[in-house]
Formats: C-alpha cells, structure tokens, sequence
C-alpha cells in the first residue's frame, strides 16, 4: 500500500492516528541526538589502552629517535607502516600528522589558492575555482569550500559512485573546475562504494584544468558493518597507469578509530604531491604530535591490529543498525512513504522522505526532543532540490535510545507526508 494511493478519508485517518501518536511523543520530552557521526562512550572504550602510552621512559621509536622532541615532519614511520596497507598506498607516499584529516584537507586547498598544485602554472586563487560535489554529500566537504569562495556544482550519487557523464562532461568543459570530492568507500550519508571502474573513470578522464585534483577522503576505509570488508582501492596507482599520477589526493584518519579527537591523520599522494605538502606544511610546523604516533602504534600493533579493533566497534554499532534499518521497515515500509540506504559500512543511513518534506520532518522531529541533522545539509549550500534526504547518524546514542529516536522520527514522516498530500 502506498500513501499515494490512499482514498482522502484514508489518509485524514492515518493523520489522525500519526498526531495522536505525535502528541505522546512530545509529551515524553524526550532528548535524542542524532545530529553527528560520532562514536558511542562504549567504542571509545575500547582504546583506553592509549592512555598508559607509550609510558614514561618509552619515548624512543624503533629508529633510536626520542619522539617527545621536533622534528620529522613526515611522521612516525611505524605509524605510516601499518596505515599504508589499510589505505592501499606506499609507505614512503604517506604523511602521518595531528588528529585531524579535515585539517589537512582545509590546508591542502589554502596552498593550492595561494601557492598552486604541483603541477599549476598559478595559484588556484588568481581565478574563480569550481568543485563538483557529488551529492547527498559530506557537508563539512561543503563548508570548507563556502569558507574559501569555492564554487559548488553538485551532481548525482549512486551506489557505486558519481554520475560519470555529467562529471566528465563537466571537467573536460571548463577549466575553472579544480577539485572533487570524494569519499570511496561507504560514502557519507549513503554508505555508497565507488567501484574500480568508477575509481578507473575519475583518474583518467581528460580535465580542460591540467591541475584538477580528486580529494579522495577515506574516512571510512576500515569502518565495516558486514563479513563483506571491502578493501581500499589502489586509486594512487590507477591514477599513475592512467598517467595522470598527481591527480589524486588521499585523507584518512583514526577518528573513528581510536578517539575520535585525539587520534592520527594521514595524507598520501604521488612523491611529487608529497614534496609539495610537506615542503609547504614545513613552513606550518616543525614536526606532528609524534608521542600519539607511538603511542598508537604500539597500542594498533599491525593492520590486523586494526581491523581486530574495527569488528569490536562493528559488534557495538552493527546491532543499532539493525535496529534503525527494522523500525523503517517496519513503519514505512508498508506505507512506501520513504526510501533509506542499507550500508555495509560507515557511519550512517541516508533516508529520502515524501519530495518537499524533509524540512517539514526535521522540525517536527526537533519540537519533539529528537534532533536531526538539518535538511538538506548532505548538499552543497545546504539546498535539497527535492528537500527530501535526512541524514541517520545511529551510532553515538545507546540502543534504546536508537528505537526511541527512529520510533519518533518514523511518526514525523508520516505525519508530515499526510499532511502534504492532504494539502495538494
């Protein structure tokens, strides 16, 4: 049965039923968040090793270096060891720095509108600069580039990627378009995979800028909610046998890891990106929190240090999940009053609602004690065309606290679907 199709006294029934049922929810004044991706208490947890690392007198790596000192901008090699794998680049292609990915993706785009890529003849910033944003989206993406002027252009996600013909139409167009955003592996909201095909496509599709850049953000790389762990694509060295080696820069971090704001991050690139971001970070800094390097590596140990550590996370998080996926089914699924994403991994579930409804949803859901990412925030400008996508962050509240929120927010897409029909 589908809303669409229910007679008008069906349908002032069931907004009957769903404002009855609004009511209760509000008068429970509840206080549900589920605004931010972030890890539960019970996640954290599981890295409380790190606090009694490395210990006093244990301050010197394998190398002989006492890390409590300055230097080695590059990063801890014993770090950059068991990352390198888990993100598929060369050891000697990656840069190990301070707790944040977002940091270095913010740097890496003020160099290049002040200084130029390796491979720009000026500084994106002498012109008008363009990113294609595939979208629902990350939007702390589309902030750092409302930040600097950055021009969005959003095009079409699908579950294997971007929609390829309006991306390489696009840059091979117009050579304002410097940069894209991507996030590979269970995408930020919809838990999307980008294929090798997709990945072979992107890397080497000819682009009217000579130094386009693809900011290849694996946030997720590790973060598996299934048997089914998908390992992180080669995209450095696909981008080097389609001869275009600088086209790619790599993000990655332990936020969501260890602590999620005391961890590492990491860029890789080509040697020739890697020059120019350390050459340019040399100036920033006079070398990254080395202690927290060794202090993670020897509490991860190895790459299947890593991933033991990640199917404990996926044990607290995968049943809350389940939970959220149930409760959809089970409330709107009869109603075909929506549609969400089932990931395999990542952080979120993307939720499309009733088209010209999501605004109307969040508010009910925010008058109600449950508070949601706004609508529309998965696009760049914050603007939905359809104002439809709601974005599902399940894993920082407890289990009850997931069925209370999804129970609530169910009733608000169905009271505010009816009401739109209702209304013509």
């Amino acid at each position: 049965m589908s809303l669409t199709d229910l007679s008008s006294e069906d349908l002032t029934q069931l907004q009957t039923e769903q404002r009855a049922a609004y009511d209760e929810l509000v008068a429970k004044g509840l206080g549900l968040d589920l605004t931010r991706g972030k890890p539960s208490q019970a996640q954290l947890d599981l890295s409380n090793a790190l606090l009694a690392l490395p210990g006093e007198g244990q301050t010197v790596d394998a190398a002989g270096t006492d890390v409590r000192n300055y230097g080695g901008t590059q990063g801890l090699p014993e770090i950059r060891e068991i990352f390198a794998p888990l993100i598929n680049v060369p050891v000697d292609q990656l840069v190990a720095g301070d707790n944040s990915s977002l940091a270095i993706m913010h740097d890496t785009i003020v160099y290049s509108l002040l200084k130029g890529t390796a491979s720009s003849e000026q500084p994106w910033g002498s012109g008008p600069v363009k990113f294609l944003c595939p979208a629902p989206g990350y939007d702390r993406h589309f902030a750092l580039c409302e930040q600097y002027g950055i021009e969005m252009i959003p095009v079409d996600m699908f579950d294997n990627g971007p929609d390829l013909d309006a991306i390489t139409r696009l840059v091979a167009d117009d050579p304002q378009i410097k940069g894209m955003w991507v996030v590979p592996t269970y995408a930020n909201p919809t838990g999307a995979v980008y294929t090798e095909q997709v990945t072979q496509a992107l890397v080497s599709m000819p682009t009217a800028a000579p130094d386009f850049r693809i900011f290849w953000d694996n946030a997720y790389a590790v973060h598996h909610l299934s048997d089914t762990e998908t390992p992180a694509l080669d995209v450095l060295g696909l981008a080097a046998a389609a001869g275009n080696p600088d086209r790619v820069f790599v993000f990655a971090s332990t936020s969501k890891i260890t602590y999620a704001g005391s961890g590492v991050s990491f860029f890789a690139g080509s040697p020739a990106n890697v020059s120019w971001y350390l050459g340019n970070l040399a100036k920033r800094t006079i070398g990254p929190d080395k202690v927290n390097h060794l202090r993670h590596a020897r509490f991860l140990q190895s790459p299947d240090g890593v991933r033991d550590l990640m199917r404990k996370h996926r044990e607290i998080i995968a049943p809350k999940f389940e939970q959220a996926l149930a409760i959809l089914d089970e409330r709107l699924g009869k109603y075909d009053a929506a549609t969400w994403t089932h990931p395999l991994g990542g952080y979120f579930i993307s939720l499309d609602v009733l088209d010209g409804t999501a605004t109307r949803v969040v508010q009910l859901a925010k008058e109600a004690g449950i508070v949601m990412t706004g609508a529309g925030s998965a696009y760049p400008y914050g603007k939905d065309p359809r104002d439809r996508n709601i974005r599902i962050a399940p894993t920082f509240p407890l289990p009850e606290e997931v069925s209370a929120a999804i129970e609530g927010l169910s009733t608000c897409v169905l009271l505010a679907a009816t009401e739109k029909l209702l209304a013509g």
